[in-house]
């Protein structure tokens, strides 16, 4: 396994790559892997001959009072975890290789860019489409993979990647889950015992929509009052937002008979968590 911490090092990689007839699969993190990262891998390397996982933690897409300076770093280890996971490449480079001194360019989705997390965090999914945008214009690969939990940024880029017309493939994997339900994330490590138990609310308050929904209910609006009294009835999660949207532009539905996804944001103590389902 190579690591590679410059872009040209990188763009050098993938050339040689290339020159073999070789297709590339691209799975883009922020590291402090998990199996849900793994998950990715394992679909890239089921559909490409070679795989390059990306590990920046992107300054661009955190806030000003968000968790940039504390958010998990390891890369020693992530690294010897994509080594025994058989990955061709691991690109980590420093936040000066990727915003040079003067960068002033950025990349935004708009309309979508304002929806879910970006009501809230409003120069979160420029920072994503902006970095995304880089990472794939570095390795130019075939395939980009991505988890259904990140659900709003999913449809942020692959607007994106249409609008600029990327000749990119955006694979979407599955949310993997502990056994109890809560999705994997690497945030999940701020969480205290007790906070981690709250967290499982979110969940649940999804898979109670899906039971509701498959026994006939489609009004949007009654769906959520369910996941609502289950969300606030847990003490020391605040909401930030629960919707049911179209997937594809983020936009509120009535109803769904035609399906939709039901998103969740919530603060558990000071950890902001993300979950959703598709209905």
């Amino acid at each position: 396994m190579l690591l590679l911490t410059t872009i040209a090092e990188a763009r050098s990689a993938c050339d040689r790559i290339r020159a073999q007839g070789k297709t590339l699969g691209l799975v883009p993190t922020m590291g402090a892997l998990h199996q849900g990262h793994l998950s990715l891998v394992r679909a890239a390397q089921a559909s490409c001959d070679a795989v390059a996982v990306s590990i920046f933690v992107n300054p661009t897409q955190f806030g000003p009072k968000e968790d940039f300076a504390g958010y998990p770093r390891n890369l020693e280890q992530d690294c010897q975890t994509l080594e025994a996971a058989g990955v061709d490449l691991v690109f980590a480079p420093s936040a000066e290789e990727m915003y040079p001194a003067g960068a002033s360019t950025f990349v935004e989705v708009t309309g979508l860019s304002a929806r879910l997390d970006g009501a809230s965090r409003p120069s979160h999914f420029r920072g994503v489409a902006t970095v995304v945008t880089k990472l794939l214009h570095i390795f130019a690969p075939d395939r980009a993979f991505f988890g259904q939990k990140d659900a709003a940024q999913v449809a942020i880029l692959r607007k994106m990647v249409r609008d600029l017309l990327f000749p990119v493939q955006l694979d979407v994997c599955p949310t993997v889950r502990e056994p109890d339900g809560l999705a994997l994330s690497s945030r999940n490590t701020y969480l205290t015992p007790e906070q981690r138990r709250q967290a499982l609310v979110l969940s649940r308050a999804l898979l109670a929509v899906e039971r509701k929904a498959r026994a006939g209910e489609l009004d949007s609006g009654k769906l959520l009052a369910v996941a609502l009294r289950i969300l606030e009835g847990e003490p020391g999660v605040v909401v930030d937002y629960c919707r049911i949207v179209n997937p594809d532009t983020l936009e509120d539905l009535p109803e769904v008979g035609h399906g939709g996804l039901v998103a969740v944001a919530a603060r558990v103590g000071s950890t902001r968590l993300i979950d959703n389902l598709l209905l």
